[in-house]
């Protein structure tokens, strides 16, 4: 099948190109060329993107699907326990109306730390063989067979938890900095990337001290420009989940999502009940969401690489939905609408090595998002979804 979309405005993941056809030949992006297609669609007043990358996942059943819908081509979960995650990679792997799928399988934290107080709480318990009990990391001397389990899972990167709940009011374990640097010392041997959920300055610091490659999310504490020039240094990327720091502090700012009808036409009524859902597990201190967002902006400034994450979970951020919030939070933060989409596109698929897609070129996956307007001058553009391929597969409207 070979598909011709024409006269388009197209951000390909790095700049924008006025007008230009872009060719699907089956599930890749071809060469134009002047042989018929079989399929002619008029890109005018329109912009093709790149497929959404959330950086920041956690999947459960039906969530790829719904993150299909709205134009997030790729999910990065970052905890899923073994079972779910096999379930989910086959979904990904054998249907193309699902979002594809990459994960961090069992996070590596400390015995009863983070997110142990979720996975406790009667929602969670409610998922099945997506939640209960999982592999902790008391020591140093654990990290290496720790990472080795990981791998037989068949994990594609590490995630490391430091966190002690203390922002929110908690008092939960923690893993030491000894132990920190041993898994990410155990990571790099492996060949994986290591990615450290930190939401504080301090916390923060421990893992830049055990060489790890990437922030999870942005700090909910002020942060000094020498810190964010340090991250800069040491070439570590950020995942910005904004949207998560919205919704676990109740912020009614996030409303406007689901108010916006190119958006809250397409949510299923289980995705609406889950906003009102008790965020009180997750607790972030009340100036978190300002915070989070000036946070977000000195990063950018200082030049580090910011990637579009959500955290979106059963519950909220909504999969799919929410990296359309993601991005708008961004250039609130004060970076360009473009440098919004590159974080939703091109910068995840370098950091996390998916050399396959995030932007528009001949030889890469055909996945992609035709949206009316131009979101490189409006970022909310992005909602006008007109049309929308997983591996050269047209989804249905």
């Amino acid at each position: 099948m070979r598909t011709r979309i024409r006269n388009a405005r197209v951000f390909d993941g790095l700049k924008t190109i006025a007008h230009a056809d872009v060719l699907i030949d089956g599930d890749l992006i071809a060469e134009p060329d002047d042989r018929p297609a079989d399929v002619e669609i008029d890109g005018s007043g329109r912009t093709l993107l790149p497929g959404l990358i959330d950086a920041h996942t956690h999947t459960f059943d039906g969530d790829l699907a719904q993150a299909l819908r709205f134009g997030v081509t790729t999910e990065l979960d970052m905890f899923c326990l073994p079972g779910n995650l096999a379930r989910q990679r086959r979904a990904a792997a054998d249907r193309d109306d699902v979002a594809d799928l990459r994960s961090s399988g069992v996070l590596a934290t400390a015995p009863g730390g983070h997110p142990s107080q979720i996975m406790d709480s009667p929602g969670v318990r409610d998922l099945g063989d997506a939640a209960g009990a999982f592999d902790t990391v008391a020591d140093a001397g654990q990290a290496k067979a720790f990472v080795e389990a990981r791998l037989a899972e068949g994990i594609d990167y590490l995630k490391i938890v430091i966190d002690s709940g203390h922002v929110g009011g908690l008092d939960l374990p923690v893993l030491s900095p000894g132990t920190v640097a041993a898994l990410v010392e155990a990571g790099h041997a492996a060949g994986l990337l290591t990615i450290a959920h930190t939401v504080t300055t301090r916390d923060a610091v421990v893992a830049l001290d055990a060489g790890i490659d990437g922030l999870a999310h942005v700090v909910t504490d002020p942060l000094t420009d020498d810190l964010a020039a340090r991250i800069a240094a040491q070439g570590v990327f950020v995942v910005s989940t904004l949207t998560y720091f919205e919704a676990v502090l109740n912020d009614p700012s996030g409303a406007e999502l689901v108010r916006d009808e190119r958006i809250g036409s397409k949510l299923p009524d289980r995705a609406r009940a889950a906003l009102d859902r008790d965020a009180s597990v997750v607790p972030v201190r009340p100036d978190g969401v300002r915070n989070a967002v000036r946070a977000a902006g000195t990063l950018h400034r200082a030049g580090v690489a910011l990637l579009a994450g959500t955290d979106a979970n059963p519950w909220a951020p909504l999969h799919g939905a929410g990296m359309h919030r993601e991005v708008l939070l961004l250039t609130e933060a004060g970076l360009s609408a473009e440098a919004a989409l590159a974080a939703a596109t091109s910068l995840p698929a370098r950091h996390f090595g998916l050399a396959d897609r995030g932007r528009i070129a001949p030889g890469l996956r055909a996945d992609l998002l035709l949206v009316d307007g131009d979101p490189t001058t409006d970022i909310t553009a992005t909602r006008a979804i007109k049309e929308i391929w997983r591996r050269g597969v047209r989804q249905a409207s």
